[in-house]
């Protein structure tokens, strides 16, 4: 399963890619404005040097809403960078957006996905990514997980070949169980990602190894 980070700070995204597990980014307006970073031009420079960091693919969000609105934009993003992926939202427009974008081989993440007939018809329309939203699913009382599941299974027994990128994860535990569930990818904040690394018999297991060593020099 591929690690992406879901944020706009770069010394987060320059820690998550130093840590070597790094696969990408995916970012968004509220992210963005959360940095400081507001205006098309300062957010359009964002955007690259983002990219200039990382290795992988860099979803990159349109704000229209109309299908001339969003390939104006998502023409402009994919300019930025090769890396770059043009992330769309699940409405009408946006699933004839996302067959514009495949058919002019610009890489796409279809967004805001809660439900498995959505994912059927991002697949269709040759999205490059899937965005189901695992967290605002577990908060209305379904289960986020099992979404997972049930897309995965459907992209299996069809040969789609877009990709399930769990997002809206809230914890380590729901990187384990979207891997577990059939995800591609994971998207998340770096303490999730670096979360992962927690376990008490480890840091027993450590402590004793230390304190044996220590011993061992004092003889």
């Amino acid at each position: 399963m591929k690690f992406f980070v879901d944020t706009a700070n770069l010394d987060q995204i320059r820690e998550a890619q130093d840590l070597g597990v790094l696969d990408g980014v995916t970012t968004n307006p509220s992210l963005m404005a959360k940095e400081g970073i507001t205006g098309t031009d300062a957010v359009m420079n964002h955007y690259k040097a983002i990219c200039d960091i990382v290795d992988g693919d860099v979803s990159a969000e349109v704000i229209s809403t109309d299908f001339e609105g969003m390939i104006r934009e998502g023409e402009n993003l994919a300019q930025i960078d090769d890396k770059i992926v043009v992330k769309v939202p699940m409405i009408k427009e946006g699933v004839k957006a996302l067959r514009w974008f495949s058919d002019h081989g610009i890489k796409t993440n279809c967004t805001l996905v809660f439900s498995a007939g959505q994912a059927i018809l991002a697949a269709k329309a040759g999205a490059t990514y899937l965005s189901p939203f695992i967290g605002r699913i577990d908060d209305i009382n379904w289960d986020g997980m099992e979404l997972i599941a049930q897309i995965a299974n459907i992209y299996a027994i069809q040969g789609f070949s877009t990709e399930i990128l769990a997002a809206s994860i809230r914890n380590p535990l729901h990187i384990v169980k979207a891997a577990e569930a059939g995800a591609d990818v994971c998207t998340c904040p770096l303490s999730s990602i670096t979360g992962l690394l927690n376990h008490p018999l480890t840091d027993i297991g450590l402590a004793k190894f230390l304190e044996d060593h220590q011993k061992s020099q004092s003889l």
